[in-house]
């Protein structure tokens, strides 16, 4: 999952509008988006491990 948020962001940056933001920025919003993902995907284990249990 992580592997492919780096090439999409890596695709943005060289071919898409985030090749017209500062690379800090770009930086910053491809963090959120990863960290975005750790959370949703640790909820979703985290949900799903109790509706097993039950």
């Amino acid at each position: 999952m992580l592997f492919l948020v780096a090439a999409l962001l890596l695709l943005a940056v060289l071919l898409g509008s985030a090749a017209y933001l500062p690379w800090p920025v770009t930086l910053v919003l491809g963090t959120a988006v990863i960290l975005w993902l750790a959370v949703f995907t640790a909820r979703e284990r985290r949900r799903r491990g109790r509706a097993r249990r039950a």
